[in-house]
């Protein structure tokens, strides 16, 4: 289904307006309170199958954000559930932390963590894409963060313990949410007036994720490049992998069948292609979908006559990487997971990490160990063996399936359930922003345009009021690639949320040389350091005015 994008325009604008003609409740905002103390808040939380093992106070400047000091607050540690796992007899708790500014602003912000979890990271709340200049925490929220169940010295052997597998999935953020709240309301008196929670790259899945299974909690969520489809996103990784690997010119090493020579021939290929037609050759496709129609890598990368030498692509590299950006296939050409778009970040040692590296040593666990029935032995374990030897067929397979002891596949405990409607989401007022870079390696932005259109399908073809995609052209995994990759999501949400605001465009900015955040060091030399774009609504894009300073965001419409 494509919608126009003029059909869409008025109802974007009414939204950005603060108005709304679909009667959708509007959330008051939330209000402020103080911490009532910290020395003694561990004996006043009590929550069933919880022991809190500390509350300490932490001084202003201790953490601190793009150079600044972030405000004191008490820190709160504990687990729930502690067990001895059944099968292989190892030590089990969702372990997190708890961080309770002083100065509160009402809101609790779940930090939804990536990878495969398993380290109760700093809880400070991202609000959206690499170098942050703030987060939740500095802002004033109450933030938790966890290991969703296992530790990370497990690796992914914890996926042999099927209670581990489901607590990663979905069911800590639905056991730790109601503990959070409820130790917010006896370290200020008050429960949240508004709950918030956010996360890229598995966190981005863990958002998808509460959307859909746990919308009665929480009333803004923010989902950064989500692995929606993560087992299927990991396979067809490793099924690239073997792609690669049949194309290298060093035997086992992938990125020998797709050198960076090659890739930032194929990069600025796409550019030659595609910069200008957003009205301005800068070095960014903002115009995702008509650099799709308008690329063709067979006729737009020169062919090589001879030995490969970067400066073409050989038949077989294009008929390979031309059916990978299509989308991965098993052996009976079922699509395996999503196609990719064509885009300038190709040439980056983010793209490179995850088609030649992580997929041969992350995916591969994950997909043996954590998804699959039954699991892989465990005994003499090779990763890489298993990536560039194993049957995608099989593994496909495998992570669909489900057993006595593994009662709940893959593809049910890691995607959200009720796939492209969020029904109780929409009904309560509740909204949700998600960003996905265009050139990220292994969670395809394609793959979520899709769900955004089976959304926007199963809402009268809008779901703008409550929902909305923002594509960052150029930008990697999270963060990084040529990109303005630098933005505030979170306060966009907020705005949305409590003021009925909605976010017509985020400001984005590039993080050059001397960023507060930390320089990118994918942004091309020929940028200002401190470039800026709109990011647009989709279907909307960031296009030219045709006279302005083509640095600024200023001199771009979202049209």
């Amino acid at each position: 289904m494509k919608t126009s994008l003029a059909a869409l325009a008025p109802a974007l604008l009414l939204a950005a307006c603060g108005g709304s003609d679909d009667g959708l409740p509007q959330l008051s905002a939330a209000q402020p309170a103080t911490l009532r103390s910290c020395a003694d808040l561990a004996g006043r939380i009590a929550f069933a199958d919880t022991t809190i093992t500390g509350a300490e106070e932490v001084a202003a400047g201790t953490l601190t954000v793009a150079g600044r000091g972030v405000a004191a607050h008490c820190r709160v540690t504990g687990r729930m559930f502690e067990r001895i796992g059944a099968v292989d007899g190892q030590p089990y708790a969702i372990g997190f932390e708890m961080r309770l500014p002083v100065d509160w602003n009402g809101r609790f912000f779940y930090q939804a963590n990536g990878g495969l979890d398993g380290s109760v990271g700093t809880a400070s709340g991202g609000i959206g894409g690499g170098g942050p200049l703030s987060n939740a925490l500095d802002k004033g929220f109450a933030v938790l963060s966890s290991d969703a169940g296992h530790a990370g010295s497990l690796g992914p052997f914890f996926g042999l313990d099927p209670q581990a597998r489901l607590d990663y999935g979905y069911q800590a953020v639905g056991k730790l949410t109601p503990m959070a709240k409820s130790a917010i309301q006896a370290a200020y008196g008050k429960a949240p007036d508004r709950s918030y929670l956010g996360g890229c790259s598995n966190g981005g899945r863990h958002a998808m994720v509460a959307a859909a299974r746990y919308a009665d909690q929480y009333d803004g969520i923010l989902a950064g490049n989500p692995g929606t489809r993560l087992p299927r996103a990991a396979i067809a990784n490793i099924a690239g992998a073997q792609a690669y690997a049949a194309l290298a010119t060093t035997a086992g090493d992938p990125a020998t069948g797709f050198t960076l020579a090659e890739r930032r021939l194929v990069a600025q290929a796409v550019l030659a292609r595609c910069d200008a037609l957003d009205g301005v050759a800068d070095g960014l496709v903002q115009d995702n979908a008509a650099c799709q129609a308008a690329f063709d890598l067979a006729r737009d990368v020169p062919t090589c006559s001879g030995a490969r030498d970067g400066s073409c692509l050989s038949a077989a590299q294009k008929s390979t990487i031309a059916a990978l950006f299509s989308g991965a296939t098993t052996g009976t050409g079922e699509k395996i997971y999503a196609s990719f778009p064509y885009d300038a970040g190709l040439d980056t040692g983010g793209w490179a990490a995850w088609k030649f590296s992580n997929s041969l040593n992350l995916d591969s666990g994950a997909v043996a160990f954590v998804w699959q029935v039954p699991p892989a032995a465990r005994a003499g374990f090779d990763g890489p063996a298993f990536a560039l030897a194993g049957s995608v067929d099989d593994m496909l397979a495998k992570v669909q399936a489900t057993s006595d002891l593994y009662t709940e596949s893959a593809l049910s405990f890691m995607l959200p359930p009720d796939y492209g409607r969020l029904p109780a989401l929409k009904q309560r007022g509740a909204k949700l922003m998600v960003y996905h870079g265009t050139a990220d390696p292994i969670f395809s932005s394609d793959d979520t345009l899709d769900w955004y259109r089976t959304l926007q399908r199963n809402n009268l073809d809008d779901a703008s009021s409550f929902a909305r995609l923002y594509l960052v052209p150029g930008m990697n995994h999270c963060s990084g690639g040529p990109s303005t990759d630098q933005f505030d999501m979170l306060a966009a949400l907020v705005d949305w949320v409590e003021q009925g605001r909605a976010p017509d465009r985020v400001i984005a900015g590039a993080r050059g040389a001397g960023n507060a955040g930390g320089a990118n060091a994918d942004v091309p030399a020929d940028w200002a350091a401190d470039r800026t774009r709109p990011l647009c609504p989709y279907p909307l894009v960031a296009r030219y005015d045709g006279s302005g300073d083509p640095e600024r965001a200023s001199s771009f419409r979202c049209r």
